[in-house]
């Protein structure tokens, strides 16, 4: 861990935070540097996400009613 990691205070579920002191100790690593890496990929996935929108806010948005059109125009349904 750096040493201008900050302190917090979390308040976890008993079984998360079981399971987290057992993958701790499995893994051989801190419970922090875990919550630190979850917590950056999910941040990540966010930010992936996002991007995905941005590139798709030009496109035309298609109903539900349109959508089950195509599928059944497709012989999906």
């Amino acid at each position: 861990m750096s040493s201008d990691a900050i302190r917090s205070t979390l308040y976890l579920d008993p079984a998360l935070h079981r399971a987290l002191r057992l993958k701790a100790a499995t893994a051989h690593r801190s419970m922090s540097e875990i919550v630190n890496d979850a917590l950056r990929a999910a941040l990540r996935e966010d930010q992936e996400d996002l991007a995905a929108f941005a590139d798709r806010a030009g496109e035309k948005a298609l109903s539900y009613e349109e959508f089950l059109a195509q599928l059944k125009a497709d012989g999906t349904l």
